[in-house]
């Protein structure tokens, strides 16, 4: 009997063989699910669903044919009709019509099986609110299921669609559609016909266009039009009138749509080929929070920007934006401005690492400068050595600055000019300075800022170490090799820029300086990073060890978890792969988690 058992179990007929399937159902499963009305069969291997599965409601329970004295609780004729069937992750290939049987499912997941294609007697299941048929690989959908007049959730993404039924209009109460990750070229028109849609899922097609029927869409508050290849958005979109939330990332559109839905509070038009901003169609966005914007092509910012008073975050990485109109500083509710990776004049690429307080600061001051330049006898004198002492800078917004004069020392008439003022600010860059200037300890109470990049400094002075208020400093392309031990001693330090030197390590005392955020050390030598002392580094938040030697990473540098910035690109190491370092920092470390040993 067991030699027949056994073959059985491997006989392409044993979905016939109810009795033989039993197993992979526990009889009690059943038993709970007539009680409960639920039935979770998910990650069970199963390649069909058993007979008695469909059944359940039809057959009478074995137990009522042997043995017809039940306790209370026992009772078969009480039984309830399933209303919840789950399906999901095993490796069912298809579904028979005899889901018919189960005419009062609410809920059915089949989500993350083999199935090709649903049969159409799923339109039977008039009670049906919940269908999870994602991560399969069917082409289509019967045009049957478009009948389910309950039903509120329907969730395809993952799937091989080319294109849907246009009955799928008559789905009246659907208020969530994932459409995701599929084939779809076009949608049909009917798809304005479901107006109780709150949530619409059309990200990772090949869509080109919308249809104008999106307008009558008047209940979505969340439309994901991500990676496709829109060229353009229908204007009747203003008429979405519940939109709050609109993604148009990795498309190929050439303006800023014109997006005058009143209620919408986020739009993602990253990856696109914007190359300008169009006054009016900024205008539009009356309630605008977070505008992301990066990685297109934009060149300028229209004034107009400034009547954006509701946005608090506003996202220009990777663009060709040249300058920035200072009255972006007015925006009352801006809380983040991202500028990284354009081609700025005028602002010194610190102020960038510095976030956005800083940066809006400092473009406050450009506004108060700005008319008094018509008067710059006022503002300036001329010094002997043809310095120019930008007193107005001195005074008001504590700044001493002397760049870009390929001088050797910074002459004495400026610190006299400085004397008695809180001076938070320096910028010598872009000399000639081999050491760091003796009179920079007359601000030792006051600095917080310092900028020496772009000079030929081949050692770091102790002096350095007493300012207690120092947060940023910037010792960018010099000739140093080593940072002096009583850096320790600097508590407040946030940020420091070691880009182009010469350092062939991690510099250890950065190790000791907890309250660094940001470490920039691309384009030197460095060959290795210690991951046990780096987590100590609780606040690191941006490390930059692009271009250096690094020849492996050591697989505890995933454990550094407050990284939300990590660049290695440029280092000879082979693993993690490329194709995982572009992915970006939250890749990386999650590889790098995988790789420590257990």
């Amino acid at each position: 009997m067991s030699r027949f058992k056994k073959a059985g179990q491997v006989d392409s007929l044993a979905g016939f063989r109810t009795e033989k399937k039993e197993p992979t159902v526990p009889h009690g499963l059943l038993k709970a699910a007539r009680k409960s009305g639920q039935l979770n069969l998910s990650g069970r291997g199963l390649t069909e669903v058993p007979q008695n599965v469909y059944r359940l409601n039809v057959d009478t329970p074995e137990e009522a044919q042997q043995d017809v004295s039940f306790g209370a609780s026992d009772r078969w004729w009480e039984q309830t009709d399933l209303t919840k069937l789950l399906l999901s992750s095993n490796q069912l290939t298809q579904l028979s019509d005899d889901i018919r049987l189960l005419p009062a499912l609410t809920t059915l997941d089949l989500h993350d099986n083999q199935l090709s294609s649903v049969p159409s007697a799923l339109g039977e299941l008039q009670e049906l609110q919940q269908l999870r048929l994602s991560h399969n690989q069917l082409t289509s959908l019967p045009a049957e299921v478009c009948t389910l007049k309950n039903l509120c959730s329907l969730t395809l993404q993952k799937n091989l669609l080319e294109s849907l039924p246009e009955e799928l209009g008559q789905l009246e109460n659907l208020t969530q559609l994932d459409l995701s990750n599929n084939h779809l070229k076009g949608l049909p028109s009917s798809l304005g016909s479901l107006t109780c849609l709150q949530t619409l899922n059309l990200s990772h097609n090949k869509l080109s266009c919308l249809p104008d029927s999106v307008a009558q869409l008047t209940s979505v508050k969340l439309l994901d039009c991500s990676n496709n290849q829109l060229t353009d958005i229908p204007a009747s979109i203003s008429e979405m009138i519940a939109l709050e939330q609109l993604y148009l990332r990795h498309n190929k559109l050439r303006l800023l749509p014109k997006l005058p839905a009143p209620a919408l509070k986020d739009v993602y038009v990253g990856n696109n080929q914007i190359e300008q901003l169009d006054a009016e169609n900024l205008a539009c966005l009356t309630a605008i929070s977070f505008l992301e914007l990066r990685d297109n092509k934009i060149q300028t910012l229209p004034e107009q920007i400034t009547s954006l008073s509701t946005l608090t975050r506003l996202d220009l990485t990777n663009n060709d934006i040249g300058t920035l109109p200072a009255s972006l500083s007015l925006l009352p509710n801006l809380k983040v401005l991202l500028l990284e990776g354009n081609p700025l004049r005028g602002i010194r690429r610190d102020l960038l690492t510095k976030g956005t307080n800083e940066l809006l600061k400092y473009l406050r001051g450009r506004i108060k400068e700005e008319p008094e330049k018509a008067d710059d006898g006022q503002t300036a004198m001329t010094l002997p050595s043809q310095a120019r002492v930008n007193v107005h800078s001195i005074k008001t917004l504590k700044l001493v600055e002397y760049s870009e004069k390929q001088a050797d020392h910074i002459p004495d008439e400026l610190f006299d000019a400085a004397a008695g003022e809180s001076v938070t600010t320096v910028n010598f860059s872009k000399n000639q300075l081999t050491s760091i200037p003796p009179r920079l300890v007359e601000f030792l109470s006051s600095l917080s800022d310092i900028n020496l990049g772009f000079n030929r400094l081949t050692c770091f002075s102790p002096d350095v170490c007493k300012f207690p208020k120092l947060t940023h400093i910037d010792l960018r392309n010099n000739q140093l090799s080593d940072l002096s031990s009583d850096m320790k001693n600097l508590t407040k330090l946030r940020s420091i820029i070691l880009s182009c030197n010469r350092f062939k390590s991690f510099p250890e005392v950065l190790y000791e300086i907890v309250s660094l955020e940001t470490v920039l050390l691309g384009n030197n030598q460095v060959g290795e990073v210690d991951p046990h002392r780096l987590i100590k580094m609780v606040n690191l938040s941006t490390l930059d060890l692009s271009n250096n030697d690094l020849l492996n990473i050591p697989p505890e540098l995933g454990l550094c978890t407050t990284l939300r910035c990590l660049s290695l690109d440029g280092n000879p190491f082979r693993t993690p792969r490329a194709a995982i370092v572009a992915k970006g920092t939250d890749a990386v470390l999650e590889y790098l988690r995988s790789r420590i040993p257990t």
